[in-house]
């Protein structure tokens, strides 16, 4: 399979850094380090770029520098400007609706209410792209939702989605090997 974009969400600014609404960002930074690359501002891009190399293979690695509500603009931009299908980009972003450290690969499939899947999805007018999502758990009722997503993962949490950041990390080099039914066997069975 052959992936050429991987936009992390989250949005910019220290006072959002830390918060669970920015574990895409946590992950794009995670692979940035393990490729041992630095991103570098690009404001024709809106958002922070730089390369990985994954089995020979030449990777972007975007973090839109807009808002969350505005991703679609930075991953349109640079999509436009390499000529990048919509089928080789993968978004990794945090998911209400799966447990805290569950990740989960999908292609395709509605925003579930994340105002930067929403927001890629109408900009490209299709909702047919990659994505891993990196389960954050629920606070349980709808009006807790904003302050749970922009507010700051406790210690244990922290350490869940550590391990969960290395597994989506460490599932990259299958998926490209070997596709996405191979990368969901091994990403969704138990360990």
């Amino acid at each position: 399979m052959d992936i050429d974009l991987i936009v992390g969400l989250g949005n910019p600014g220290p006072e959002y850094e830390k918060t669970r609404h920015n574990i895409g960002f946590w992950c794009i930074d995670e692979l940035a380090r393990q490729h041992h690359v630095c991103f570098k501002t690009e404001k024709k891009f809106f958002g922070l770029l730089c390369q990985i190399s994954v089995n020979g293979h030449i990777i972007w690695l975007l973090k839109p520098a807009t808002f969350m509500n505005r991703s679609g603009q930075s991953v349109l931009a640079l999509s436009n400007f390499y000529k990048i299908p919509l089928e080789r980009i993968l978004v990794i972003h945090d998911e209400l609706d799966l447990p805290v450290g569950e990740v989960r690969l999908k292609k395709g499939g509605g925003d579930g209410g994340h105002n930067g899947l929403r927001n890629i999805t109408a900009v490209f007018s299709s909702k047919e792209f990659l994505r891993i999502r990196m389960g954050i758990g629920h606070p349980g009722r709808k009006e807790q939702v904003t302050n749970y997503v922009l507010g700051r993962p406790n210690v244990q949490e922290r350490e869940i989605f550590d391990k969960a950041i290395h597994n989506a990390c460490d599932i990259l080099p299958l998926l490209l090997k070997d596709g996405l039914q191979k990368a969901m066997n091994q990403l969704h069975t138990p360990k």
